[in-house]
């Protein structure tokens, strides 16, 4: 009797994995739905109304067709013609450069955890700030915005190469540029302004804020809304197997206990989403412009740093969120490595990858510039060596596909197709990327 029983636990026990990482069984909140708000807030984001020259929508850098990316390492906002992959530039209106850094996914951002936003963290939420959110914008930062996901969401409207253009190509650049940006006749002010002369929207907006005249705030909720529960990603096979023990497949839970045990992946990559929500220094290879002030004329890019100031701080990078990983390349702040196993090895010696790092698999639309000014600058490369925080792992290649089997597992179906879709059309009667 006893010998069975002992059998029986024996066999209990080497049937479930053996885990050094917590494992995520917690479920994910996520706010309130409002379906009038969310059905204005798809009609908002896939609008080039809200770009400065009309060309440029949020879904330009992050469309369901490109796993809500662009599918390049470094994107072209104004100034581009087509989408994803095919993106290239308008010679009737020149890019001055790439978008600094990849175009990251949107895949749970309305998740109650997420309140850090950008490869830098420079919009974060903040209760000892008036308006609740941490932004650039400092004390001029307008009030009202609903949470830390609506503000992020109405920052590339500010952006010069993303959607508001270059000086004198329309107002709402001039007005960028000026540092017009809150306030009347301001960059948003002149953009609510297109907003509220549309018909459709502000009949929309009725049902929602009444007479009140439309502000930013209410366009960026609105956009919010749908980020929030367009792209809610909890199906995927690890979130079965969380919720009720569902085996994913032999290479898959191999994978996983990798993952979360010898691999040392959960360390980082932690909680449900597969985010720490933190700034770790890993030597990613940085190309294109990088991030650099009007006045200065480097192209270094040092994450974390160029928002706290600190030294400590310098080449760390926000941990990205994991679900619906294998189907959001490129990876890295630069968008560097064009494939999962590539951006996995990367992180089994990122001194070395970066040392030996091959810029041909980025992929970046044709543009005349020099993507490569830090990867040929011997000094740039060792401090970015020199701020890596990632030790060395050995995993043989065996286990490299374990783990991205398991990485594929982190994949919800419903989820990469949008809960309502790209819309037919725009109110403002602008054309609609699909």
């Amino acid at each position: 009797m006893f010998r069975v029983l002992f059998k029986l636990i024996a066999s209990l026990l080497c049937a479930t994995p053996a885990f050094a990482g917590e494992m995520p069984y917690g479920e994910p909140v996520f706010p309130p739905v409002n379906s009038a708000q969310v059905e204005l807030g798809q009609l908002l984001f896939y609008d080039p109304i809200l770009s400065g020259s009309k060309t440029v929508s949020c879904a330009t850098c992050h469309h369901p067709r490109h796993g809500t990316g662009d599918g390049l390492s470094l994107g072209l906002g104004d100034g581009g013609i087509a989408l994803g992959p095919d993106r290239k530039v308008d010679h009737t209106n020149m890019p001055e450069q790439r978008i600094p850094r990849n175009a990251p996914p949107l895949f749970n951002l309305g998740a109650r955890e997420f309140t850090v936003f950008f490869h830098d963290g420079r919009l974060e939420k903040d209760a000892a700030r008036p308006s609740g959110i941490r932004t650039p914008l400092g004390s001029e930062m307008e009030m009202g915005f609903a949470s830390a996901l609506s503000a992020q969401s109405m920052f590339p409207v500010l952006s010069a190469d993303e959607m508001a253009g270059h000086y004198a190509e329309n107002d709402v650049a001039q007005a960028v540029r000026q540092g017009l940006i809150t306030g009347p006749d301001g960059a948003w002010d002149l953009l609510s302004k297109r907003i509220e002369d549309i018909p459709e929207y502000r009949s929309r907006f009725d049902t929602l804020i009444g007479q009140e005249a439309i502000s930013f705030t209410h366009i960026s909720d609105a956009v919010a809304a749908f980020l929030d529960f367009e792209w809610r990603g909890v199906a995927s096979p690890f979130d079965l197997y969380l919720r009720n023990g569902t085996r994913m497949n032999g290479a898959a839970m191999r994978g996983m206990e990798l993952f979360y045990g010898d691999a040392g992946c959960s360390t980082c990559h932690a909680g449900r989403f597969q985010t720490d929500h933190d700034f770790h220094a890993i030597a990613m290879p940085q190309i294109g412009p990088g991030k650099a002030a009007r006045f200065e004329s480097h192209a270094r890019d040092v994450g974390r740093l160029r928002v706290t100031g600190r030294a400590e701080d310098a080449y760390a990078f926000r941990t990205p969120p994991l679900r619906n990983v294998a189907h959001t390349a490129p990876y890295g702040h630069s968008g560097a490595y064009a494939t999962l196993e590539a951006v996995v090895r990367h992180h089994l010696d990122p001194v070395n990858s970066l040392r030996n790092y091959d810029p041909a698999q980025a992929v970046l639309p044709g543009l005349d510039v020099d993507d490569l000014r830090i990867l040929s600058d011997p000094a740039e490369i060792d401090a970015i060596a020199a701020a890596n925080s990632l030790a060395p792992r050995n995993l043989d290649d065996q286990q490299v596909a374990d783990i991205l089997v398991f990485l594929e597992g982190l994949t919800d179906t419903q989820s990469l197709r949008g809960a309502l879709g790209v819309p037919l059309s725009v109110p403002s009667g602008l054309l609609v990327e699909k």
